[in-house]
């Protein structure tokens, strides 16, 4: 029986305690989980590619440390099923906030679906603490001066703060 190997993609601009829940809980249900970031300059990101992996990297190094999961970083710019196919990977997994997710959700799997039937996608619902935290939410609340340390670590908050000048 081959390892159940799953890729959880995404611009993680930048990575929230949201993320993490997902991450956390879709380690528990596969043999290997890859972390895909995703280039998505279209989203005109406030970190960097290098940026985003690097904090990533940083917070999964303390998953593992804290956890004994291992789970692996890696940046993409392709499409999303070649990136699993090259990765090995039959599953992707998605989380899910609120309905409005749903749909672009949807309409993502729909397509994939469609470019290799072979790769399943398994959505997560976020966590109940978690349902509201999103990194755009969270850069515009630091950007203004607010406390974001119950949606973030520490690390990527003060990587954050450098960001907006408030080092």
């Amino acid at each position: 029986m081959s390892d159940r190997i799953a890729i959880y993609p995404g611009t993680f601009d930048p990575i929230t305690n949201g993320h993490t829940d997902i991450v956390w809980r879709a380690a528990t249900v596969v043999d290997r989980l890859i972390i895909g970031i995703a280039v998505n300059a279209g989203k005109g990101p406030l970190f960097s590619f290098a940026e985003r992996v690097e904090l990533v990297q940083e917070e999964m190094a303390e998953l593992t440390r804290l956890h004994g999961v291992t789970i692996e970083v890696r940046p993409f710019d392709n499409l999303l099923v070649d990136f699993a196919r090259g990765c090995g990977a039959r599953l992707i997994i998605r989380g899910l906030r609120a309905i409005s997710d749903f749909e672009y959700e949807f309409q993502m799997a729909g397509m994939n679906a469609r470019l290799d039937p072979e790769i399943e996608t398994m959505f997560l619902m976020a966590s109940e603490r978690c349902q509201f935290i999103s990194s755009r939410f969270i850069k515009e609340i630091c950007r203004l001066g607010g406390d974001i340390t119950q949606f973030v670590s520490p690390r990527v908050k003060a990587r954050l703060d450098e960001k907006f000048g408030r080092t």
